[in-house]
């Protein structure tokens, strides 16, 4: 969710709303079988690693992963963390197997 403030001397700024901690628990617990998660909070959101590798992050109060060749097969739909920023996916499952191995693929693709 996006919405327009007015700033000083009329400029106009997009400000995000930032994502809940409440979110944040909720996918380090769909996280729970992937070893080495970790998240560093920047600008309100939400950056997720495994095992020191950036692998997506939490924007918006949405789970949303790097876009690589090995997830086109999961039928992810795409969607823009921030204004400006590339495509990433949207996780929207809510079984902690089947996050997994989403998070698993990617990784094999980002450590390469």
């Amino acid at each position: 969710t996006v919405f327009l403030s007015s700033f000083e001397k009329n400029y106009l700024i997009i400000v995000g709303m930032a994502s809940s901690p409440d979110y944040l628990t909720y996918v380090l617990d769909l996280l729970r079988d992937v070893e080495g998660i970790t998240y560093r909070k920047m600008m309100g959101e939400y950056l997720l690693y495994a095992e020191g590798v950036l692998f997506g992050g939490i924007y918006d109060d949405r789970f949303l992963i790097k876009k690589t060749p090995s997830l086109s097969s999961f039928g992810l739909s795409e969607r823009i963390p921030y204004p400006g920023a590339k495509p990433m996916l949207l996780v929207d499952v809510e079984n902690p197997d089947e996050v997994g191995g989403i998070v698993m693929a990617s990784l094999s693709d980002l450590r390469r």
